[in-house]
């Protein structure tokens, strides 16, 4: 094995475990804080998380598992599925905004496809007896909570850390 294999072995197998390490954290936040992780009034500690993809790419598939990993942890099957596709959407988002040079625009993507998506989960998929209009005020407010300002406390302090967290191997 050469020196640039090595290196690559060495870049793929730091994404995984930054991958895993992210997903873990999201599904422990979500299970340790259920009694508001679910619900139509619903605030996810865990989506402050949904920013990490500004700082490096194995925050995507890591959120996506996390949330995976967390609804099916707590019997949620639906949200097993459309619940991670609107976590997905919303990384991906924010990933794509890593180079916009506004900060603030990170937690945008998560709120918007959380805000537009989980309610019409909650609605069809759990039989929630709210407006729809109700659901997307509430998922809404939640998610800009956790994501919006949970999330930018978190954003400011990786910002500090981020070459020692985020070394430039995994950043885009």
């Amino acid at each position: 094995m050469n020196d640039n294999d090595a290196r690559n072995l060495w870049k793929h197998l730091l994404f995984l475990v930054y991958g895993g390490a992210i997903a873990a954290v999201y599904t422990i936040l979500t299970v340790a804080f259920a009694p508001i992780s679910y619900g139509p009034i619903q605030a996810r500690v865990s989506e402050a998380l949904c920013i990490l993809p500004y700082f490096t790419p194995a925050a995507v598939p890591g959120l996506f598992i996390g949330c995976i990993l967390s609804n099916t942890l707590m019997g949620m099957p639906i949200d097993a599925v459309f619940g991670s596709l609107a976590t997905l959407i919303g990384a991906v988002g924010t990933y794509a905004l890593r180079n916009s040079g506004r900060r603030y625009l990170a937690s945008v993507p998560p709120i918007l496809s959380n805000m537009i998506i989980i309610p019409w989960v909650l609605r069809f998929g759990y039989g929630a007896e709210d407006m729809i209009w109700f659901l997307m005020a509430t998922v809404g407010l939640g998610e800009f909570f956790a994501a919006g300002i949970l999330g930018q406390a978190l954003f400011a302090v990786l910002k500090r850390y981020r070459g020692v967290l985020f070394s430039g191997r995994l950043t885009a």
